[in-house]
């Protein structure tokens, strides 16, 4: 797995562009734009793993591996107009104890705030989870490595996830009794409980050193992929990865990768999963796919049934793209959207579309500019914003080679995001867009709710009485706007 040490050499890199440079590609075949919206260099943060998340202000915000004021990894706001500026700097505090190098994006929770964590750093030097204002005010909300062994976990890899019962969950790529990850829930207090040990079974066979976060159905039940471990060892590193779910403290494994010859259904998935309304799960593999591939992207059933969409680098060349270390994102229009951190024409990695029943649409290759200013290598997952378009980031490229944060533009519609997307009747909700002023009525599935337009990317309403689950809907001067997930009452 890819992983940058904190020693590399671009600490001596100096700005050549100016904040607000823009790069503009459009790839005619398909009709979309290409935006590098600014590039990183060492003051505002260098090699972001992670994509992005929209906050309740309508901008963005994410984390870089390195970079900052202390060379420890920073967290950063980008406008859509593609203004950079540095929120915050790990390792502001002795010893490190308010964090240090994010591996992880940021989660937007529930009361506005923004919720991440760090491989290194806090209190034990094993890692941190934080919430961070948007004004870039930090507090730290968990120390890893507070038990003996560090059987609560160490390094966490993936995004965090904010529980349907208000508190935060992930996974760590370390820690644990046989120091291969465990399943943890930490309230908003800091109250940390492990649900699950991996590598409890023998061989490994529950899977080991998970690398992403976790999804929730509306039935409360969480799932995930481990990057190793597993029925089937035959891979490098400890075995092929898993598939699972866990309600409560149990976990499954709802299948084991390599289990077809040669790797046929892939192997060592890094990223996360999508969870389809109707249960289907969605995710990447980093491997396999058949002799010489470079990973799959897959599609599972809740029973376990797995069919392989796309298999990359069967061509030579790899004009696919190869290796996707990270998830993928499901899109308004029911496609999956992804990105692989190398290949295609020029070798820096692609952007790229996959239906459900597996057509496959290049549509973009990184590096497609001279000295790679538009980006090289993107190794985190995509978000669709409430304008319709796609912002992510990529590892290297830019003016400065420390990585891009870039946007694309399918021509897909404006739609609205609900925070939470699920609660009872009475629960607050924030509502978020990119064009809210004015708005005239919200309902939920059609039952009216009374709210409050607090700016034109932010709404507060409670779910009403009578309310039952389905679509968010907004009315506006320019048009009525849907929520991109229906909303669940229970």
């Amino acid at each position: 797995m890819k992983f940058f040490s904190p020693t590399s050499s671009f600490a001596a890199a100096s700005r050549i562009a100016p904040a607000a440079l823009l790069f503009l590609a459009t790839i005619a075949l398909h009709g979309q734009t290409y935006t590098t919206l600014n590039s990183f260099d060492s003051t505002d943060g260098a090699f972001p793993f992670p994509g992005v998340v929209q906050a309740l202000d309508g901008n963005f915000y994410g984390t870089t591996y390195n970079g900052g004021a202390n060379n420890q990894g920073a967290i950063y706001k980008i406008t859509p107009g593609g203004t950079l500026t540095l929120v915050y700097s790990f390792c502001g505090k002795t010893n490190c104890t308010d964090g240090a190098l994010p591996r992880a994006g940021l989660t937007l929770a529930s009361n506005g705030n923004l919720y991440g964590s760090t491989v290194g750093g806090g209190a034990n030097n094993r890692g941190s989870i934080f919430k961070v204002t948007t004004a870039g005010m930090l507090t730290t909300v968990y120390s890893f490595c507070a038990l003996t062994s560090c059987d609560d976990g160490a390094s966490p890899y993936g995004n965090l996830i904010q529980g349907s019962d208000g508190n935060f969950y992930g996974t760590t790529q370390q820690g644990g009794p046989k120091n291969l990850g465990v399943i943890f829930r930490v309230t908003p207090a800091g109250a940390d409980t492990t649900l699950y040990t991996f590598c409890s079974l023998a061989n490994c066979a529950d899977g080991s050193s998970p690398a992403s976060g976790l999804v929730q159905s509306s039935n409360g039940t969480f799932y995930g992929t481990t990057e190793n471990g597993g029925a089937h060892t035959t891979c490098s590193g400890g075995g092929c990865g898993t598939v699972f779910k866990l309600v409560g403290t149990q976990l499954t494994t709802l299948y084991s990768f390599c289990a077809k010859t040669n790797c046929a259904d892939g192997n060592n998935p890094v990223g996360g999963l999508v969870l389809a309304s109707n249960g289907t799960l969605y995710g990447t593999n980093t491997a396999g796919g058949s002799v010489n591939a470079t990973g799959t992207v897959f599609q599972l059933t809740p029973a376990g049934a797995l069919t392989t969409l796309h298999t990359f680098c069967t061509q030579t060349g790899c004009p696919d793209g190869q290796v996707p270390f990270a998830g993928l994102v499901r899109a308004t229009d029911g496609n999956l959207y992804g990105v692989a951190s190398s290949g295609g024409t020029v070798g820096g990695g692609t952007i790229f579309k996959v239906t459900p029943s597996g057509a496959f649409t290049l549509l973009y290759n990184l590096c497609s500019l001279s000295a790679c200013v538009d980006g090289k290598g993107p190794d985190g997952t995509l978000i669709q914003a409430t304008n319709g378009n796609f912002y992510g980031t990529t590892f290297n490229g830019g003016t400065s080679d420390a990585g891009v944060v870039f946007s694309l533009s399918t021509g897909l519609g404006a739609f609205i995001q609900t925070v939470p997307t699920s609660g009872k009747v009475g629960t607050a909700v924030k509502i978020l867009g990119s064009d809210l002023s004015g708005a005239t009525s919200v309902t939920f599935n059609g039952k009216a709710a009374s709210f409050k337009v607090v700016s034109s990317t932010e709404i507060t309403t409670t779910v009403p009485t009578g309310a039952t689950t389905g679509t968010v809907k907004v009315a506006t001067p320019a048009g009525t706007l849907s929520s991109n997930l229906a909303f669940t009452v229970p």
